[in-house]
């Protein structure tokens, strides 16, 4: 996966918009204006993720390509290596995740918007 196929799998989401929120070396993937992935467009082979506590933990001991996020909290957001052994599926599985968990903590009537 590159930084193209990344923005392209996530514009194709529902609701999903990009921003530069932190200036022009940041993009910023929201959906219904939260955040749920971080790409640095200075060297575009890292991403950050949200992510479930529980399943944070699992990736970072089975994968020396997911680490504590970056500038971000620890405890909710993983920083991913598109370079390395994860698949591109598995690397699409982590970004579904991290949509999925944002959209669930939308209000059910945003969340509607969606479908």
């Amino acid at each position: 996966m590159n930084i193209e196929s990344l923005r392209d799998y996530c514009l194709a989401k529902p609701g999903v918009a990009e921003t530069l929120p932190f200036g022009p070396d940041t993009l910023v993937f929201k959906v219904m204006d939260k955040m749920f992935l971080l790409i640095g467009l200075d060297d575009p082979v890292n991403f950050n993720v949200k992510c479930d506590p529980a399943k944070a933990i699992e990736l970072r001991e089975e994968y020396a390509e997911v680490q504590p996020g970056y500038h971000m909290s620890k405890t909710h957001w993983n920083t991913v290596s598109m370079i390395g052994r994860l698949t591109e599926t598995q690397l699409k599985d982590m970004i579904d995740h991290s949509y999925s968990l944002i959209v669930a903590s939308l209000p059910k009537a945003k969340q509607a918007l969606l479908k």
